[in-house]
């Protein structure tokens, strides 16, 4: 494929997240022929997350294992999978014109599953340190800091289970959280409390990072007395939400205060032809299988919009 002869199909879909690939299943079930825009990391964020435990009908599987699982049954039914990302959209006319590293496709449907991008501290060493001792994803990194102490930052479901995953290695595994009560579900919180090598610092936030090749420390802070202490560590997993994956889309859809795609109940953006599903248009849940879930649906009502189009 080349830039002067751009690919054209019926539906297009950005992003290989659980929302991308069940959107290829459902399409490609409905003899679509979608093609799925991988981006660079085939799975999102669950091909780097260890054990999802509350999918339906799985007791416990491993983030890559589904998402391979995922994979192999949409191609089945004849998914195309292309390990390329888009570098531009243009929205302004039917077919919609995605371009990538590639080349170019002209699609009659599009389905935006890009998802969400881990959010940053935003404090001095942060950058200066990433892969020298601080982290954004337990499962890759874990295994680095076997018998060390390590930070975790967060209140949430992510801090907790990336935390909770910690303690397989690390000798000591803190929390450090900006409120004086968790954000997480009831189960994590209390498999956390009761995990022997965890442990809390409530009401604090991390100002700097620091080390000296790698992380040796951070620097706290109390919200409430805006006293300042050190802190020794061997590594810092931050985990404090996401920011959604929409630069692409800026001033062409509707997007709330935060970034987020404003789709209605049945996965349509502002534009007809356009649908979304998965963590860029879902600010709240966040859930794999919620993801899935709108990936089927914008599949369906992306084949009845073309139905309605014939």
């Amino acid at each position: 494929m080349t830039e002067s002869s751009p690919k054209t199909l019926q539906c297009l879909i950005i992003g290989s997240g659980p929302a991308g690939l069940s959107a290829a299943l459902y399409a490609a079930r409905a003899d679509l022929a979608p093609v799925v825009l991988s981006g660079m990391d085939l799975g999102g964020q669950v091909s780097k997350t260890d054990a999802i435990e509350n999918y339906p009908g799985f007791e416990s599987i491993l983030g890559p294992e589904m998402v391979s699982l995922f994979q192999q049954q949409a191609e089945k039914f004849g998914a195309e999978i292309v390990f390329d990302s888009a570098t531009e959209v243009d929205l302004s006319q039917r077919p919609f014109k995605v371009t990538t590293y590639g080349g170019e496709y002209l699609a009659e449907s599009l389905i935006l599953a890009t998802g969400a991008s881990v959010r940053e501290l935003g404090v001095p060493g942060e950058k200066e340190f990433t892969g020298r001792g601080v982290s954004y994803c337990a499962t890759c990194d874990g295994h680095f800091f076997k018998e060390k102490d390590l930070i975790v930052i967060g209140g949430g479901d992510s801090a907790l289970k990336e935390g909770i995953f910690l303690t397989r290695f690390a000798k000591s595994v803190t929390i450090v959280h900006r409120r004086d009560e968790l954000r997480a579900g009831p189960y994590l919180e209390k498999k956390a409390k009761e995990n022997p090598k965890i442990s809390f610092i409530w009401e604090t936030i991390v100002t700097d990072i620091i080390g000296d090749g790698t992380v040796t420390g951070v620097r706290l802070k109390n919200k409430k007395t805006a006293e300042e202490m050190d802190h020794d560590t061997d590594g810092v997993f931050i985990f404090i939400g996401h920011d959604p994956n929409t630069e692409l889309f800026k001033d062409q859809l509707d997007m709330d205060e935060n970034g987020y795609l404003v789709i209605d109940q049945h996965m349509h953006t502002s534009i007809p032809g356009v649908f979304a599903a998965g963590e860029v248009g879902d600010p709240h849940f966040q859930q794999v299988v919620i993801s899935a879930g709108m990936g089927a649906a914008a599949a369906m009502e992306a084949t009845e919009f073309l139905e309605d189009e014939t």
